[in-house]
């Protein structure tokens, strides 16, 4: 399997080379995401989604609940993404439709269509707001949350992580266009 990123990862590489700058980026390809949709008042899913990942259904708008092994975003009223942290896509796909047989619901494995890149260094907030029309300052956007925007023309997934770093989920599709822009719009905190 080929990184989504393998097209432009010369031209990212000066931005993943330096722990020390003012903005870094490294890859996680190949994380499991799995897009779930069904009732946020039934009981039944509520129970299942508990039971198969161990975290609590995020009802909250652009938040996000973790276990041990998944983080959930709450993505829409009735639309939640699971990302696994470590390959396990045929266990919870197994689990889901074993708690959800017979319930109004979608289970779909989206891994292969997204990757995640995760975001580094005092200014990742500053080349997010290049093109992200989010406000990132540290009151507003904040662990725990997330957000679905996009990126100059990249629809991208946005979570604030506890370090100070931002995780961001894109498309396969946009990975090159993504990858290009990115490294343009840090290019003055990269040494």
């Amino acid at each position: 399997m080929t990184s989504p990123l393998a097209s432009v990862a010369g031209l990212m590489g000066p931005l993943s080379s330096g722990t020390n700058q003012a903005f870094s980026v490294y890859e996680r390809p190949f994380l499991e995401l799995i897009n779930v949709k069904g009732e946020a008042h039934s009981d039944v899913f509520l129970a299942a989604i508990k039971k198969a990942t161990g975290a609590t259904l995020p009802l909250v708008p652009n938040t996000v609940s973790e276990s041990d092994d998944y983080i959930i975003y709450w993505l829409a009223p009735n639309e939640w993404l699971i990302q696994s942290t470590q390959p396990r896509v045929s266990v919870i796909d197994a689990a889901l439709g074993k708690f959800l047989a017979g319930q109004f619901a979608s289970v779909v494995d989206i891994s292969s269509g997204n990757t995640t890149l995760v975001m580094m260094g005092e200014k990742v907030r500053s080349v997010l707001q290049k093109g992200c029309p989010l406000d990132f300052h540290s009151r507003v956007f904040t662990v725990g949350q997330c957000a679905q925007s996009h990126y100059f023309k990249a629809g991208i997934v946005l979570r604030p992580l506890a370090n100070g770093n931002v995780e961001v989920i894109i498309r396969r599709s946009f990975a090159d266009y993504f990858g290009r822009i990115l490294v343009d719009a840090a290019e003055e905190y990269v040494s």
